[in-house]
């Protein structure tokens, strides 16, 4: 069932928010001291083409600069980000079949928001 998710999230909203999260991190490294912030952009492009059977979780090592980060993360690029992601997800809620994709848009807002000291993992059954 995952498979089928992933395909139809890839088709209608996955490739177009992996777009958004690989521009960010391009920027990102262009400007030589926001390497970590273009690197996590890069991580979250990889799950935003593919999330059905895969989650996040906090890292246990992430401290304090991993807040501060974030705060930075959220004021340049992580609230665009957050709304893209939020427009996507009305968007397809508003078809019967896009509900599920609707609703796994809008669980990566938190993520979109608060990159940094999280990881991906694969969901265990």
């Amino acid at each position: 069932m995952s498979l089928l998710l992933n395909v139809i999230w890839l088709v209608l909203a996955g490739f177009w928010m992996a777009v958004g999260y690989v521009v960010a991190g391009i920027i990102c490294c262009v400007l030589i001291i926001t390497i970590p912030f273009g690197l996590a952009s890069f991580r979250i492009a990889n799950y935003a083409l593919w999330p059905f059977g895969r989650t996040l979780t906090d890292r246990r090592d992430a401290g304090a600069f991993s807040l501060l980060g974030n705060i930075i993360w959220i004021v340049f690029a992580g609230w665009w980000l957050a709304l893209g992601h939020l427009v996507t997800g009305i968007l397809l809620c508003i078809t019967i079949i896009g509900i599920p994709l609707g609703i796994g848009n809008l669980k990566m807002i938190p993520v979109s928001l608060v990159p940094l000291g999280r990881e991906i993992v694969p969901v265990r059954d």
